[in-house]
C-alpha cells in the first residue's frame, strides 16, 4: 500500500461524486418527461417508437401491469438470443465460421443476458459470431440495463406519489431510458475506446505470424460498442473471454479508469434522482453515504490483502504484494479497485483473475454480492436493493421508539417489511441451496478444479454471482455442462425477477398512501445517525444468512494459507 495508490482510489470517489449531481439532474428530467437539451433531435424518434409500437405515453400502469409488461419484455429477449445462437450456423456476419450454440448453454446464456447478469459459460471470440454479440447480446445489454433503471424509478415513485394507484408506464420508462440516457453515452463512450485502441470492426479475424515465425489468428469485431454498453449498463460481458483483461478490451491505463468510472456512474446517479423525486436531495446523499462507507471498507481490504499478500508467499521470496492472475499495466491497486466496484456494482467485468486474489481479498467481492450487490449496484438494481434494507432499517428504527415507522412521508408498515424480506431472503435461499447440491452432485464435484476451502469457494462465487446477477466467476470450475448451465441459469432468473416482484408490490403500496408530513417524532433520515443506522442493519442481517457460507471458503483458507499450506 502506498500513497499513489491511495490517491487513485480518492481521485475515482471524488469524480463519482462529482459526476452524481448533473447527471442526476439530468435523468430526473428525463423520466420526468421534462424537456432536455437533446430533445429537439431525440423528441420526434421517441414520439415515433410510440406510434409504431401502439403505446399511448399519457396512459400510466398499475404496478401489476408495470410488472407483467416488463416479464412480458424479457420472453421476447429471450427468444431472440436463443434463436440467434441456434440458428448462428446460418446467419452472416460470422467471419470465424461458428457453429450453432449448444441448446443448455443458449439457454444458459439468454437467461444471462436478459436479467443483466452476463454470466459466460464460453469465451466469446471462440464460440460468437459478430451477429450474435451485436443483436443478440449488445441489443440486451441496452434493453436489461434500461430496465432496471426503469425498476428503479418506479419505486421512486411509490415514495413521491401520495394517492395513486399507478406507478409510471414500463414501456415510456424503457424507451427514454434507453434513448436519453443510454445511448448518447454510449456513442461518445465509444469513439473514446476506439481512441485508446479498441477495435470497432466487421472485418475478418487478423492472421499474424509471431516472432517464431508461428501463424496465429487474432480475434476482432465491433468490440468498442459492446464495452461501452458493457461498462455503463453494469452487463459485465467480455466480447473475449479474458474479458477486460484482454488487451483489445482494456488497452490503456486510461481505459481503465474511465471504465471504472462508467461502472458506478449510473448507479451513483440514481440516489441524486431518489433525492431530487422526494423532494429533498439530502435523502440521495444519505443513501450514497451508506454506500460509499461500504465501498470504502471493502477497498481497504482488499488494497490491503493484495498489497501485502501471504506469509507463505513471503516465505518463498516473494514480496511486493500478490501480482499473480493480475495485468502489469494495471497493478495491485488498479486491479484490487477494479474487483471491489465490479462485485460492488452488479457488472461482473474482471480486470484480473479474482481466482488468484488472496484469501481475503477474494472474499470482499464474495461480500459484495451476497449483500445484494446494493453498494451502488447495478444501474437502477442496485438503488431498489438499498431502499429494501432502507424500509427494514426504518421498521427498526420504529421498534426502538415505539411508533410507526415513516421514510419520506410514506408509513411503513407490515405489507412493506414483508415484502422487502422476501426480496432479501430469497437471494441466499439459491446460492447456499444450489451450493449445498454442487459440492456432493457428482457431476457437479467433477467440475471443480480445486479441492478443499479454495474450491468449495469457486462454487459458493459462481452461484454468488449468478444469483446476484454479477457474472464474474472465481476461475477454477468448469461451467459449461449441462448442469451448471442450468441450475445457474435458475439462480440468475430468480435472483433478478423474485427480488423485482416484491420491490414493485412495495411500490404500488406506497403510491396509494397518503403523504405525510414530518413531526416531532419523525426519525431523520439525512444524517450520520440514519446513515449507522442502515449500515449497521445491512451487516446484521449479511451475518445472520450471508457471512456463515463465508467462514467456510474464504477465512478458512486465509488461515491455512499464513499457517504455510498452499491450495
Amino acid at each position: 500500500m502506498n500513497m499513489i495508490g491511495w490517491l487513485q482510489i480518492i481521485l475515482f470517489c471524488a469524480i463519482i461524486v462529482a459526476l452524481t449531481k448533473p447527471l442526476g439532474w439530468y435523468m430526473t428530467r428525463v423520466f420526468n418527461g421534462e424537456r432536455t437539451f437533446l430533445s429537439p433531435v431525440l423528441r420526434p424518434i421517441e414520439a415515433g417508437i410510440y406510434w409504431f409500437s401502439g403505446v399511448d405515453e399519457k396512459r400510466e400502469q398499475h404496478w401489476v401491469t408495470y410488472t407483467v409488461a416488463m416479464l412480458l419484455f424479457h420472453v421476447g429477449g429471450f427468444l431472440i438470443i436463443y434463436g440467434v445462437m441456434r440458428l448462428q450456423a446460418v446467419l452472416p456476419f460470422n467471419p470465424a465460421g461458428q457453429g450453432a450454440v449448444a441448446e443448455d448453454l443458449s439457454f444458459n446464456t439468454a437467461i444471462s443476458f436478459i436479467t443483466n447478469t452476463n454470466w459466460q459459460n464460453y469465451g466469446g471470440e471462440s464460440t460468437i459470431s459478430y451477429l450474435v454479440q451485436m443483436v443478440g447480446l449488445t441489443h440486451q445489454n441496452f434493453l436489461s440495463a434500461a430496465t432496471g433503471i426503469a425498476l428503479a424509478v418506479a419505486l421512486i415513485r411509490g415514495f413521491s406519489r401520495a394517492s395513486m394507484r399507478t406507478v409510471g408506464n414500463f414501456w415510456v420508462d424503457v424507451t427514454r431510458t434507453t434513448l436519453y440516457v443510454l445511448l448518447p453515452i454510449c456513442v461518445v463512450y465509444t469513439l473514446f475506446l476506439v481512441s485508446q485502441g479498441m477495435p470497432q470492426t466487421l472485418g475478418d479475424y487478423v492472421e499474424a505470424t509471431t516472432l517464431e515465425g508461428v501463424k496465429q489468428t487474432i480475434a476482432v469485431g465491433p468490440v468498442a460498442s459492446q464495452v461501452a454498453i458493457k461498462m455503463l449498463g453494469t452487463n459485465g460481458g467480455g466480447f473475449f473471454n479474458a474479458n477486460a483483461a484482454h488487451p483489445f478490451e482494456n488497452p490503456t491505463a486510461l481505459s481503465n479508469f474511465v471504465q471504472m468510472l462508467s461502472i458506478f456512474l449510473i448507479g451513483a446517479a440514481m440516489t441524486n434522482v431518489f433525492g431530487r423525486m422526494v423532494g429533498n436531495q439530502r435523502q440521495g446523499w444519505a443513501i450514497l453515504a451508506v454506500m460509499g462507507v461500504l465501498f470504502v471498507a471493502g477497498v481497504t481490504v482488499t488494497y490491503w490483502a493484495e498489497a501485502n499478500g501471504t506469509s507463505t508467499m513471503h516465505a518463498l521470496g516473494l514480496t511486493g504484494g500478490n501480482m499473480e492472475g493480475k495485468e502489469v499495466r494495471f497493478g495491485i491497486v488498479a486491479s484490487s479497485l477494479f474487483a471491489v466496484i465490479t462485485t460492488a456494482a452488479s457488472c461482473g467485468a474482471v480486470n484480473a483473475m479474482h481466482d488468484s486474489f488472496t484469501a481475503l481479498g477474494g472474499m470482499i467481492p464474495l461480500i459484495n454480492m451476497q449483500l445484494g450487490e446494493i453498494i451502488i449496484g447495478g444501474v437502477g438494481a442496485g438503488l431498489y436493493g438499498m431502499l429494501l434494507f432502507v424500509v427494514l432499517a426504518i421498521f427498526v428504527a420504529g421498534l426502538m421508539v415505539g411508533r410507526t415507522p415513516e421514510y419520506v412521508g410514506k408509513k411503513i408498515e407490515a405489507r412493506e417489511v414483508k415484502m422487502a424480506m422476501l426480496a432479501i431472503l430469497v437471494l441466499p435461499l439459491m446460492y447456499l441451496g444450489w451450493t449445498a447440491v454442487g459440492v456432493v452432485y457428482p457431476a457437479a464435484v467433477a467440475s471443480m478444479a480445486n479441492a478443499g476451502p479454495h474450491g468449495f469457494t469457486e462454487v459458493l462465487y459462481a452461484f454468488t454471482s449468478a444469483t446476484g446477477n454479477n457474472g464474474s466467476a472465481f476461475a477454477g470450475l468448469t461451467g459449461n455442462t449441462l448442469f451448471y448451465n442450468l441450475t445457474l441459469a435458475s439462480a440468475m432468473f430468480v435472483g433478478r425477477f423474485f427480488m423485482i416482484i416484491p420491490a414493485m408490490a412495495i411500490a404500488g403500496s406506497l403510491a396509494a398512501k397518503k403523504s405525510i408530513p414530518p413531526s416531532a417524532g419523525t426519525f431523520p433520515t439525512t444524517g450520520g445517525l440514519f446513515v449507522g443506522l442502515v449500515v449497521g442493519v445491512i451487516l446484521i442481517i449479511g451475518g445472520l444468512t450471508f457471512f456463515p457460507a463465508l467462514a467456510l471458503g474464504p477465512i478458512v483458507e486465509h488461515l491455512a494459507m499464513n499457517a504455510g499450506n498452499v491450495f
